[in-house]
């Protein structure tokens, strides 16, 4: 199967690295274009916009990292819908909001296209390992037809019915995360101030009921100060900000995910924004302990 691949970021890239590998034809496309070579090495082709790449494959993927590059890449100079068809499909993977998801999915249909909106749920080394989980809704005769692809990409794939409700499982799973990741934050750091050992807190944890992969792996680089970006921080405060629009679109009162999105927003402003989103963990450690009174 011959497909195109846009957005060559971390998640990008190691999706398509994995399509690769698994005998897959790929023409990659990347704003910065210097990102393409790695994939060059392994094979891949290079076209030089969005449009070019739609032309030459019947099925193009874009992981892009929000809203306005999503669109940016549909709707601008050399964008998809300058050479988009009938019998072509796009399958848009990026965390966007069910608007976003929606106004593309009409200008690609009108063109005589076929759509799919398929985020994932899963960070870098998932994406690596192939073991990501798809959310994808849309057409689903294109569905069909991409899950040998998906079979690759991820260890699960939902089809959830009408484009928008991939965007929104995306946002719910991606709201509950940071929030779990904020209490986790202060958890570790509540430990340490009280004069526990974090690391043993870690071995409580992973025993008993709210035992999950997310601590086991994130919890011992935290301890050590260590956010290489398996998902920068700064996307994370994205999803955050897009679940709490679709929280007031459907009228759900959400205090806890509105105050993990204000230490998210703290944590960048601290110029965090780059780093893993474990990095809301250094929000907590910054806040410094009240001077004991002698």
């Amino acid at each position: 199967m011959e497909v195109g691949f846009l957005g060559l970021g971390i998640m990008g890239k190691a999706i398509a690295l994995n399509l690769l590998r698994h005998g897959f034809k790929v023409t990659v496309w990347n704003r910065t274009l210097s990102k393409c070579d790695e994939l060059v090495e392994h094979g891949a082709s290079v076209a030089d916009s969005p449009a070019a790449v739609v032309k030459k494959c019947k099925f193009t993927f874009a992981m892009l990292s929000d809203p306005s590059a999503a669109l940016a890449v549909v709707f601008g100079k050399d964008g998809i819908v300058e050479h988009i068809s009938g019998g072509k499909g796009y399958i848009d993977m990026s965390t966007v909001d069910a608007g976003t998801s929606s106004k593309i999915s009409e200008a690609i249909t009108t063109k005589g296209g076929y759509f799919l909106e398929a985020p994932v749920s899963g960070s870098k080394k998932p994406a690596e390992d192939g073991q990501l989980v798809i959310l994808a809704a849309g057409e689903q005769a294109l569905y069909e037809e991409v899950l040998p692809a998906f079979n690759v990409i991820g260890k699960k794939s939902f089809y959830l019915g009408q484009v928008g409700n991939g965007a929104k499982m995306k946002l719910v799973v991606n709201m509950i995360m940071g929030s779990m990741m904020n209490a986790f934050s202060e958890g570790l750091v509540l430990a340490g101030r009280s004069g526990l050992d974090p690391s043993v807190l870690l071995d409580v944890l992973d025993l008993g009921g709210i035992a999950n992969p997310m601590f086991r792996l994130k919890g011992p680089t935290m301890i050590q100060g260590s956010h290489s970006p398996a998902f920068p921080l700064k996307h994370q405060q994205k999803d955050m900000r897009l679940a709490l629009s679709l929280g007031d679109e459907t009228a759900v009162s959400m205090p806890v995910a509105a105050a993990a999105n204000e230490a998210f927003k703290k944590a960048r402003s601290m110029g965090l924004g780059e780093l893993d989103f474990s990095a809301v963990y250094e929000t907590v450690k910054a806040l410094e302990p009240p001077s004991q009174i002698s």
